[in-house]
């Protein structure tokens, strides 16, 4: 069976052979616990899960059956790039829900930000469980828990987003294959599992996605301009060789409107903020300073390309006082 507790005089793994060890110690593992059982996974996308799913997928095939629930706040091209990586390239069972309407439809008219992370939460577990309700003979539920959430849930900084949630019918044993890795360590797995380095170094998401960047109630249109602009910045930074350098960086577009020009007439638009950061903990944050070229170019691409933006404005807070997030 696997580790429950990350041993004190484990060595970090930062090299391709320790990684490799690794994969084949917890493969091993895995095809002890789940036998010619079932094991589903909630898919989304991000480092965590995915590294979960290829591993899965060297140990079981298609024993695992993955989920993935396109909520409507994932990022520009995300979903594609789930269906090309699993379906397509690993031939993994997936299975794709597109719950766009249903989430957005929940979330019309709520401006509250703890009221929007609960909604955005609790239909995503509604959603999956009604999938994994379909399926005959799942036994096991794979999660992608790394040794921090442990860590923060044990010392009471946050709840244990993976642990339960799900209705009371649905009792699954656990499968979480690197809970004694840190983040950076899962990286390094996840490169050795064939992983494309897009998925594998992918800058931190929130869980409500792009919904805690349209703060303020969200309208499909406010959502469509963060996700357009937040593309912008992500093509830009990856030209100017910044992906990978600094921690994270997004688009936020705020729910106020202020006056514009456009063509020789009155706007009354949007603005977008765009915020880049760096840190080692996530307690402090420090902002990444952009070139002057490369902001000018920013403002003007966004401003031309993204419908209902009349101004662009960066972000130099750092935290504390401001949060990483806006909502």
């Amino acid at each position: 069976m696997a580790m429950d507790r990350r041993p004190d005089d484990m060595v970090r793994i930062t090299t391709p052979e320790l990684a490799d060890a690794f994969i084949a110690e917890q493969i091993e593992a895995l095809r002890s616990q789940i036998g010619d059982k079932k094991v589903l996974l909630a898919l989304s996308g991000g480092v965590d899960s995915s590294v979960v799913a290829a591993m899965l997928i060297k140990a079981v095939g298609d024993q695992l059956v993955c989920v993935h629930v396109n909520h409507g706040l994932l990022r520009k091209g995300e979903p594609e790039q789930v269906i090309e990586v699993f379906r397509n390239r690993m031939k993994a069972n997936l299975i794709y829900v597109d719950a766009t309407d249903r989430f957005l439809d929940k979330l019309a008219g709520v401006t509250d930000p703890e009221t929007k992370r609960k909604i955005i939460g609790g239909e995503f577990i509604e959603v999956f469980a009604e999938e994994a309700r379909k399926l005959n003979g799942i036994e096991f539920l794979a999660q992608g828990t790394i040794w921090p959430d442990i860590l923060e849930s044990e010392a009471g900084i946050k709840a244990h987003h993976n642990a339960g949630g799900l209705p009371e019918d649905m009792q699954f044993e656990l499968v979480e294959p690197v809970k004694i890795l840190f983040k950076d360590e899962v990286r390094v797995v996840g490169e050795r599992l064939g992983l494309p380095a897009g998925m594998v170094y992918r800058q931190p998401f929130p869980g409500p996605g792009l919904g805690v960047r349209c703060p303020g109630a969200i309208t499909r249109d406010r959502l469509e301009a963060v996700r357009e602009s937040d593309a912008i910045l992500r093509e830009e930074f990856a030209k100017n060789g910044l992906e990978g350098k600094v921690w994270q960086y997004f688009t936020v577009v705020p729910d106020f409107k202020s006056t514009g020009v456009k063509d020789g007439k009155r706007t009354f638009d949007w603005p977008c903020i765009i915020r880049a950061i760096n840190t080692t903990d996530v307690m402090e944050v420090t902002v990444e300073h952009l070139s002057d070229e490369l902001i000018d170019h920013l403002v003007t691409r966004i401003l031309s390309e993204v419908p209902g933006i009349n101004r662009v404005l960066f972000d130099y807070t750092p935290k504390p006082p401001a949060t990483v997030e806006y909502e």
